[in-house]
């Protein structure tokens, strides 16, 4: 049993790199494991790059010379991350929290649902589908897209990766891979459905949502896995 209550609460202001984040990623989550760190949350954004989880197909990888492509190591397909888009990495304890890795990534969902409620976009998930959808009955009965995606691991019960919000990020950028190994439908944001929202805006509301599901935050300016230690 982990000895803290409180979830650390990490925002990076400039981008960080796609192997800084996996390093700091390793590090605390065998600190959390070991009961000598408290669980964190890292908010982020990256520079443009996409991500492999371990379901990828190597057909799904449209444009591999776009941008670099890294092996992630979560569970799922391609992956866009860039700019305008709000990463969130949860490095929790899934035992502690009642060892339902399916239950958990349902929390995980309703916190990205809750969130988007705030700015008056509904949410929904599917069961044949990861991620969160939003209906586009403007463009046609059945058109959904996808504003927000999930993908993690467990390594000794505790979480690694997390969600991606798309804020404002270039949708264009998407066009490389087939996201998530989906075809049939497209990608949006909140700037794409009209709303104009900052990125103090998301992590306000993310926190917000996040405490209500999962508990209190404490917020820290860094933490020293950043430094290697």
């Amino acid at each position: 049993m982990l000895p803290h209550s409180r979830v650390e609460w990490l925002i990076s202001d400039h981008p960080v790199g796609y192997e800084t984040a996996l390093a700091v990623m390793d590090r605390r989550v065998a600190a959390v494991a070991e009961g000598r760190a408290a669980e964190l949350v890292w908010l982020l954004e990256h520079p443009p790059l996409y991500t492999a989880g371990t379901s990828a197909k190597r057909e799904d990888l449209l444009a591999p010379d776009r941008f670099p492509v890294y092996q992630a190591g979560r569970g799922g397909q391609y992956t866009y991350h860039g700019p305008g888009q709000r990463i969130a990495y949860v490095m929790l304890d899934v035992k502690r929290r009642g060892a339902d890795v399916r239950a958990f990534v349902s929390a995980l969902e309703g916190w990205l649902i809750e969130t988007l409620d705030t700015f008056g976009v509904r949410g929904e998930v599917r069961p044949d589908r990861v991620g969160v959808w939003v209906a586009r009955p403007e463009r046609g009965r059945d058109v959904e897209d996808k504003i927000a995606a999930i993908g993690i691991r467990l390594r000794r019960w505790v979480s690694l990766h997390g969600i991606a919000l798309n804020v404002e990020p270039e949708l264009e950028h998407f066009t490389g891979i087939v996201p998530c190994g989906v075809s049939a439908h497209g990608v949006t944001s909140l700037a794409d459905l009209g709303r104009v929202v900052s990125m103090p805006e998301i992590d306000m509301a993310l926190q917000a949502a996040f405490e209500s599901r999962f508990g209190p935050v404490v917020r820290v300016d860094r933490v020293p896995e950043l430094d290697g230690s």
